[in-house]
């Protein structure tokens, strides 16, 4: 992606041209072992799982789609970045995944049905117009069917300047990311009143909420020895669902129920 063209036509970041990056100073260092470690976790008890076949949108390099395959689920990656399904393609061989080049608003052309189970991580965020893509996830949800949404906090974004010293950026409200060049923060950051709200609008009920890194990115100094990690991780696993401390987990993960009755089910 060049530095002139940061958006795509529809004014989102995708992430052509960083699959390094993200395999590297994000999952391959400490904020993204945790993140994965956490959901290793959190994803058991807060969704309801019997392998039901999966669609994970915006799914990157795929490590979302590789724990689910390898626990027996069918899985469609959908991935608008050429070069993050590339990599995804080759990390998932030999697995249940099949994969499809499109953006999140494509999905009801390209990955057409009424889903059981959608998974859609760390994707809003990076969206010029993450309300309409929560709609278009809602509706491509079965009756019944599951949403596992992670979406960046606004509210720790807020609280992380404020740490930094960026006081006037924090008064201004001014927390959205511009999309240019290599910079990761979010063109869209979203807090917990849109979620709630969305899914009041779209049928979806709120099951279960947690915050990832609720934390880690708040230290001033990071973990000095490995039993120093193991307790902050032991932390992030404690209070990652308690008042008030999941509010600012630098991602809130949630778990969202279709609770529509599809036409046929409707009493006449």
């Amino acid at each position: 992606m060049s530095d002139s063209a940061p958006l795509s036509p529809a004014g989102d970041r995708h992430f052509d041209g960083l699959a390094d990056k993200f395999a590297g100073s994000l999952y391959g260092g400490p904020r993204g072992e945790l993140r994965l470690a956490l959901l290793d976790e959190l994803l058991p008890r807060m969704l309801e799982l019997d392998g039901q076949p999966l669609l994970d949108v915006g799914g990157g390099l795929g490590q979302l789609s590789a724990w689910f395959a390898r626990r027996g689920h069918r899985v469609t990656l959908l991935e608008p970045a050429g070069d993050m399904l590339a990599q995804a393609r080759q990390e998932l061989a030999g697995l249940p995944v099949s994969f499809v080049q499109a953006p999140l608003q494509a999905l009801p052309e390209r990955a057409a049905g009424r889903w059981p189970l959608i998974a859609c991580h760390a994707v809003l965020e990076w969206l010029s117009d993450p309300k309409a893509a929560f709609a278009t996830l809602a509706e491509n949800l079965a009756p019944g069917g599951q949403l596992s949404l992670m979406v960046f906090n606004r509210d720790a974004l807020r609280f992380s300047n404020v740490v930094k010293g960026n006081l006037q950026k924090a008064l201004d409200d001014r927390l959205e990311g511009t999309g240019k060049r290599q910079r990761l923060t979010p063109i869209s950051p979203l807090c917990h009143e849109q979620i709630v709200a969305w899914s009041r609008e779209s049928g979806l009920a709120i099951r279960s909420v947690a915050g990832i890194r609720v934390f880690h990115d708040y230290l001033r100094q990071p973990p000095s020895s490995e039993a120093d990690w193991q307790r902050l991780v032991e932390l992030e696993r404690r209070y990652c669902q308690v008042e008030p401390h999941w509010r600012l987990g630098r991602y809130l993960l949630y778990t969202l129920v279709h609770d529509r009755r599809s036409p046929e089910e409707t009493p006449r």
